[in-house]
């Protein structure tokens, strides 16, 4: 994977912020070109902004997701992730794989930010419609508030918290569907789906 993509693991990258560390004339475009690249060949994926309109959706910068988490162990210097040691990295792993797999599974799979809000992932397909937001550590019922913005904003949507066990008892407090991680990287249907 190339360099520009390895710090970039689950996080929004906009071309257009790259282009003022770039030097060389047409380092963008070749970026630009090394993504499409990883996309074609299943490594990578350019998941979009949720947004309405489609002219607001390519507008915005997309959240990069490794399509598989093998490459994400190999290419990090540090090494396989400790949860316990190093939670925030295990995390940004966590997600990056619930993401992915649902990008492997055929759904549309998009992320939502509006000012001080974000949800994790966006997915439409065969799954229905979800928001969802992924949490590994300890949380609290209002770091559930974006996902409950984006709800409102969007009520075709039903909210999802992917979680390990504990986590499960904030988010049924907070009257939203959850399942842990672990449950839906095995493939389980999601709540009220049937398999």
């Amino acid at each position: 994977m190339p360099r520009f993509a390895r710090p970039a693991l689950g996080r929004v990258i906009s071309l257009q912020k790259l282009q003022a560390q770039l030097q060389d004339p047409g380092a963008l475009e070749t970026i630009a070109h090394y993504l499409r690249l990883l996309e074609d060949a299943y490594l990578v994926a350019a998941v979009p902004k949720y947004a309405k309109s489609a002219l607001r959706q390519r507008s915005s910068p997309p959240k990069l997701v490794t399509l598989n988490n093998a490459l994400v162990a190999v290419m990090d210097p540090r090494g396989v992730v400790d949860p316990v040691s190093d939670p925030v990295r295990f995390g940004v792993w966590t997600e990056n794989a619930c993401l992915a797999h649902a990008w492997n599974a055929g759904q549309r799979v998009s992320y939502w930010r509006e000012g001080p809000y974000e949800v994790d992932g966006v997915f439409e397909g065969s799954w229905g419609s979800w928001a969802v937001e992924i949490k590994t550590g300890g949380f609290h019922v209002h770091d559930l508030s974006a996902l409950a913005e984006f709800v409102r904003r969007h009520p075709r949507f039903l909210p999802l918290v992917i979680c390990d066990r504990q986590g499960r008892a904030t988010a049924s407090r907070a009257g939203i569907a959850s399942m842990t991680w672990q449950e839906f990287l095995a493939g389980e249907p999601l709540p009220g789906v049937e398999a």
